[in-house]
């Protein structure tokens, strides 16, 4: 079973709860039928609607929503504008990927200390300055490739589609107490914070360094700045976001530079 079913089965389950609790004897289906046109039993609806259709987003949709989120998250940061010496930077390094592998990507610096950097299902791929100040460009490279790589191979699409699933399990609280909402930008920005903050898996980290390494080498650039790169973060501390998110950069620079050297 797909990791996103075992996760959104449990969350449907807690919507039915909800809608079942204060059902004053009667099944969760009679609740909403006696409570009908009510401004709770609409919230309750929607909840199970959005959570059902979590389930069978399909990529389109996934794209779609994490478009939105991205604009909606950009407009709680610090975009930099293009004539920035991080945005010109962040430019230059990513010239000619704007549809690398078959993607549609789209780039954007943040002012932000934070060494890190993350990708949307749509392609929106965002580079903290903290990131920028610490990296060598063929370094920044791999790291970007690295986030591409996540991209590609639908790591994203997974971790967006498991944050939106319980965004609707949270709006299922908020109905049985009278709140009501859809997702509204503070929301999709709460979504993309999920995303940044969700844990990669080991394998898809190692085969997001491997798409990032590739990239370095189809572009003519340095490999080895995969291995330096993932060194640097390693001694990043707390400064380095990406640590809590993307685990064991030590591990991973020991992979690759065994890679390229075979």
């Amino acid at each position: 079973m797909p990791a996103y079913l075992r996760i959104a089965a449990p969350l449907l389950g807690a919507v039915l709860v909800l809608a079942a609790q204060g059902a004053w004897g009667q099944s969760a289906l009679g609740k909403l039928k006696g409570l009908a046109g009510s401004q709770k039993a609409k919230t309750i609806v929607d909840v199970g609607s959005d959570a059902l259709r979590g389930l069978t987003l399909s990529d389109e949709d996934v794209a779609s929503l994490g478009a939105e989120a991205a604009l909606a998250y950009d407009a709680q940061s610090t975009v930099l504008p293009a004539d920035d010496a991080y945005a010109k930077r962040l430019a230059a390094v990513t010239s000619g990927l704007e549809n690398d592998s078959g993607l549609k990507l789209n780039f954007k610096a943040y002012q932000n200390p934070e060494v890190n950097a993350f990708a949307l299902p749509d392609g929106s791929v965002r580079v903290y300055s903290g990131l920028m100040d610490l990296m060598t460009d063929d370094e920044l490279r791999f790291v970007i490739g690295h986030e591409i790589g996540h991209v590609k191979h639908g790591h994203s699409k997974e971790r967006f589609r498991t944050g939106y699933l319980t965004q609707a399990a949270r709006k299922g609280v908020a109905a049985n107490s009278g709140a009501v909402g859809k997702l509204a930008s503070s929301e999709l920005g709460g979504l993309v914070e999920s995303v940044i903050n969700a844990k990669h898996s080991q394998s898809s980290e190692l085969e997001s360094d491997q798409f990032g390494l590739a990239l370095l080498k189809r572009t003519g650039h340095d490999q080895q700045a995969a291995v330096s790169a993932l060194r640097k973060l390693d001694d990043g501390g707390p400064k380095a976001g990406m640590l809590s998110s993307h685990p064991d950069p030590a591990k991973r620079a020991d992979l690759i530079e065994r890679s390229i050297d075979g």
